[in-house]
């Protein structure tokens, strides 16, 4: 006898990160039970939902203790995992490379493993989403990039993110239904400020309200594909709808350089000159930096019917608002 289908249970690894929170967000406008794990403290940016309604619940555990999460996974027997949780700085990854493998790497091979036993203990499909980045094709000498291009990166970032990849394909094949979404740079308010673009924004509100004279970034001729996040969330659950499992890029097509960004802040915030107020520093130059990470979209676009809605400079304008205190985060004007 087929048992009868389970309630959607999501579980959201780095529930508090952007993508967590957003999609958490999501998930509980859409009536799912939501459970997420996270290693700090507290509830704030977990996800909002309707203040009147259901609430995430948080599983405060330490994702590379790989004991913990799998214990996790049995506890909460979700139907769905989107494992978003990392290290997701490039230059953290190369400041701790080891720390780095044990969260993106170890710990995401010990839930495909969790998951594949509680799949095989159920007799019932538990759908796996895991955030990959378009970071593995970093040195494949390619642009743009997409489902096939070879991985090659170039960062303890990008290898531990290229081993999360192809392990759920090796999974997959195991019978366990993992996609990997190959996300590209994605922004909103809700990024965290150790991230060029959000450092960006708020250096530039700071200078537009007198707080601050100057905006000290390394290199801004490395061009990036940046895209608007909530519309990258609603990839992945159009991705998690699929009977079968895939990996999708995930991107808008078109690629800025940091000083595009520079200066569609400064034009969001009103300052039309703003050299004066930009200092480079070369001390804060990666090991290694691509020229150009640009993603094809293309089968996204034919399986899923997803496309990037933002423009760049809207998302660019959006950040600088909600730095300046005049928009609520997540909204694009």
């Amino acid at each position: 006898m087929t048992p009868p289908p389970r309630v959607n249970r999501a579980l959201v690894t780095g529930i508090c990160g952007q993508d967590g929170s957003y999609l958490t967000d999501r998930l509980l406008a859409a009536g799912w039970e939501v459970h997420g794990i996270s290693h700090g403290a507290g509830n704030d940016g977990c996800g909002s939902g309707d203040a009147l309604g259901p609430a995430p619940t948080v599983h405060r555990v330490d994702i590379a203790n790989t004991a913990a999460l799998s214990r996790t996974v049995r506890q909460v027997a979700p139907t769905h995992v989107f494992h978003l949780a990392a290290v997701s700085s490039v230059g953290r990854s190369w400041r701790e490379p080891v720390r780095t493998a044990q969260v993106n790497s170890l710990a995401t091979v010990a839930l495909y493993s969790a998951c594949l036993d509680l799949q095989e203990a159920l007799g019932q499909r538990v759908v796996v989403l895991n955030a990959c980045s378009g970071e593995i094709f970093a040195g494949s000498g390619q642009s743009p990039q997409n489902e096939q291009t070879r991985v090659q990166p170039t960062s303890p970032y990008g290898v531990s993110k290229a081993f999360g990849f192809q392990m759920g394909q090796l999974f997959r094949v195991r019978g366990l239904p993992v996609s990997s979404a190959i996300l590209y740079n994605h922004e909103s308010p809700r990024r965290p400020d150790a991230f060029v673009s959000r450092k960006i924004t708020k250096a530039v509100a700071a200078i537009a309200t007198g707080r601050a004279d100057t905006l000290t970034l390394g290199r801004i001729d490395g061009r990036r594909d940046w895209g608007w996040a909530p519309d990258y969330v609603e990839c992945l659950c159009r991705m998690a709808a699929q009977k079968e499992p895939g990996d999708y890029v995930v991107a808008t097509g078109v690629a800025h350089s940091v000083r595009d960004f520079v200066i569609a802040a400064f034009a969001a915030a009103g300052i039309a000159a703003w050299q004066p107020h930009v200092r480079l520093d070369e001390t804060m130059v990666r090991p290694t930096d691509p020229t150009v990470l640009v993603g094809d979209a293309g089968k996204a676009w034919s399986v899923l019917g997803w496309r990037a809605t933002a423009s760049f400079d809207d998302i660019v304008a959006a950040m600088v608002q909600h730095d300046l205190g005049l928009q609520p985060a997540g909204r694009v004007t």
